[in-house]
């Protein structure tokens, strides 16, 4: 079924567990993610980014592709706009039917960050549309930006951010990035902090620059509120991975078979990553007058 994100996180906070965001370019990755989803019983968050949709994602062709897939799917599944950059991109996604918009505003002054984020609740809220934004900032890895306080959550404004903005889900920083971390390095997660954030707000928060943050991180973010985890880098290597070992097992496998190789290493890894974050068996809540678009 195709439902928005609030009442799946507030269900995923109540209950102790985190649900899956994989971003997903083609056909094969939201295939691999929703029938993982279907096998694990679990909801699960299908999402693309702006650059990721000019790229590859071509929105016209997959988008009606996801959405009929999440309807027939077993499973609540939210298509998700990551990273919205600006009002522009967040209504041209509401228009094409995403049940969830992150507006992004975060690398901006707090008073701007608010300002942006509270039109887009507006304008998606009156669709049934819910949305995260984001506060502090979670950079990049290459660049090492995981590894400074600078970027991380104020507890104090994320609880004006909060209430001035009526946003569904909150966006944290407290010490992951996004990309791939420097080899050997395992981000440090402030879980004080994150536990500040949880007890303040008491609102679905969410993981940002999961990838490479290993699975004891992980699982005590989960433990210490997070609702939602974002997952790009992983779930890109592990299908290009896929595709290398299935030419290097025979290097004259076509297209389809490359792409089959993929696909299936894509589902398993996100049917195993479902397990750790405690989602599977998960789905029976009721959507029936809480957040079901379909």
């Amino acid at each position: 079924m195709l439902v928005n994100m609030k009442e799946m996180l507030r269900s995923a906070g109540r209950d102790g567990y985190a649900v899956m965001a994989v971003n997903s370019v083609n056909m094969e990755m939201a295939r691999a993610v929703i029938e993982a989803a279907e096998e694990e019983h679990s909801p699960i968050i299908v999402q693309m980014t702006r650059i990721q949709m000019k790229a590859l994602a071509h929105p016209e062709d997959l988008v009606p592709m996801v959405l009929t897939m999440a309807r027939r799917a077993s499973v609540p599944v939210c298509l998700n706009l990551d990273h919205g950059p600006d009002y522009a991109t967040v209504v041209d996604t509401l228009r094409m039917g995403f049940t969830n918009v992150m507006i992004d505003a975060s690398a901006l002054p707090f008073e701007e960050n608010v300002r942006r984020t509270r039109i887009v609740v507006d304008t998606a809220h009156a669709m049934g549309v819910s949305v995260e934004a984001e506060l502090g900032h979670v950079g990049q890895a290459a660049s090492g930006d995981g590894k400074t306080e600078d970027f991380y959550t104020n507890v104090e404004q994320a609880v004006e951010f909060v209430r001035r903005t009526e946003v569904d889900a909150l966006a944290v920083a407290v010490g992951t990035a996004h990309g791939k971390y420097p080899s050997n390095y395992v981000p440090k997660l402030d879980f004080r902090r994150l536990a500040e954030l949880r007890d303040a707000l008491q609102m679905p928060l969410v993981l940002h620059g999961g990838s490479g943050s290993g699975e004891e991180n992980i699982k005590k973010a989960v433990a210490g509120g997070i609702c939602k985890i974002n997952v790009k880098t992983d779930a890109f290597a592990v299908a290009a991975n896929a595709m290398k070992e299935k030419w290097a097992e025979d290097p004259e496998a076509d297209y389809m078979e490359i792409m089959v190789a993929a696909e299936a290493a894509v589902k398993r890894f996100v049917k195993e990553y479902i397990r750790m974050i405690g989602s599977n068996d998960r789905y029976t809540f009721d959507y029936a007058d809480n957040g079901s678009r379909e």
